[in-house]
Order: structure tokens, then C-alpha cells, then sequence
């Protein structure tokens, strides 16, 4: 039996709950003694996060981008700038260019696609595990820019669906960051898709007859 006047437990902090102000005086020591409970406590609240698992993927993916190294055109030129020291990319855990579709997760569509080139890109993009990601960088990619012609595809998003566009003819590298920023934020809002999961089948029941063998 526990004693009813006995003061309840006070329950763990989270992080939209702030630690209460300490009095200047209990900056330095504790005034009186610390009992075993509100030490164990303490530790506890130093290891521990309350939090989602759904929270935790999305913000591991939005801070783990590993972009599909290649350019088309102009673009590219700026894109590639973001890797440098100047505009650091690498901030924002975007830095890491792959040589392979299948190790990528956003693809970068850095100038204009030729009618010829679409195919190429939309296998690229078939190659790249899920989940994925597109942003069209520049004019070009986005509507087909100055080139208003019939070698010229007029949009991107015409064989893949695009997330980000960043306007610009072409656009500098700090407006490719900021794309890449919205994209993070989107990320973080999303849902996490999981695949089709496999129903057990049930096992048949003998079906007995009722007439003579």
C-alpha cells in the first residue's frame, strides 16, 4: 500500500516543455540534498527523446540527400558551384554527388532536354530507389525557356513529376539552395509510404462430402 499524501512522481520533460528557471543562488550547488530518484531522473531526461519514428526517418532523409551527379547544360555549371567551399552545401547534408542512379535520391535537372535526351533521363530516374525526388533547376528544365522549338522538351515534368522548380536563366547557386530548402521542408512534412504488405493466407479447410466415396 502507498501512502495517499505521499507528493506524485513529477513526470519527465519533453522538449516542448522548458526546464524551470533555477534561482541565482542554485547555479553553483544544489541547496539541499538530491535524493536517488531526481538524479536517476536527471540522467534519464540527458539520453531520452520523445518522438516519432516517422519524425526521425523524415528528418534522417532530409538531412541525407545524396544527389544524382550529372548537368545538361548551362546549369550544371551552378550546380556544381554549391559543392565549393564559397556556397558549402555540405551544410545542409546535400553534398554528397553519386555517380549512380541506383546510390541517388534527388535528381537535379540542370538545362534544357532535348527530345532526344528525355528517354535517357526518364530511365535515370526509373533506376533511382525510392523514395525520389526531382527538382528542375532553371527556365529550361521547368517550361523549356528560350527554346521554343520541336527539339526542346517544353517542361520537364512532362516524363517526371517535379517537386522543387527554381526559376532563373540560369539561376545562382544560392537559388538552387533555397530549392533544396524547400524540399527539405517538404520532406519533413510527408508521410511515410510504406510498401504493400503481404496478407498470410488463410489455409483452405477440407471440404468434407456428404455422399458415399
Amino acid at each position: 500500500m502507498t501512502d495517499p499524501q505521499a507528493p506524485k512522481p513529477t513526470p519527465f520533460r519533453t522538449l516542448a516543455q522548458a526546464r524551470p528557471a533555477a534561482p541565482a543562488n542554485d547555479l553553483v550547488m544544489p541547496s539541499g540534498p538530491v535524493s536517488d530518484e531526481d538524479r536517476i531522473r536527471e540522467e534519464l531526461e540527458k539520453g531520452i527523446l520523445f518522438t516519432t519514428v516517422e519524425s526521425v526517418v523524415n528528418w534522417a532523409r532530409a538531412n541525407a540527400i545524396w544527389p544524382l551527379g550529372f548537368g545538361l547544360a548551362c546549369c550544371a555549371i551552378e550546380m556544381m558551384a554549391i559543392a565549393g567551399p564559397r556556397f558549402d552545401v555540405s551544410r545542409f547534408g546535400a553534398e554528397v554527388f553519386r555517380g549512380s542512379p541506383r546510390q541517388a535520391d534527388l535528381m537535379i535537372v540542370a538545362g534544357r532536354v532535348s527530345i532526344k535526351m528525355a528517354p535517357v533521363l526518364r530511365q535515370l530516374y526509373d533506376q533511382m530507389p525510392d523514395p525520389k525526388w526531382v527538382i528542375a533547376m532553371g527556365a529550361c528544365s521547368s517550361c523549356g525557356g528560350v527554346f521554343n522549338n520541336y527539339a526542346i522538351l517544353q517542361g520537364v515534368d512532362k516524363i517526371v513529376p517535379v517537386d522543387v522548380y527554381v526559376p532563373g536563366c540560369p539561376p545562382r547557386p544560392e537559388g538552387l539552395i533555397h530549392g533544396i530548402m524547400k524540399l527539405q521542408e517538404k520532406i519533413l512534412s510527408s508521410r511515410i509510404e510504406l510498401g504493400p504488405i503481404p496478407r498470410k493466407k488463410k489455409r483452405a479447410q477440407p471440404v468434407t462430402g456428404s455422399g458415399a466415396a
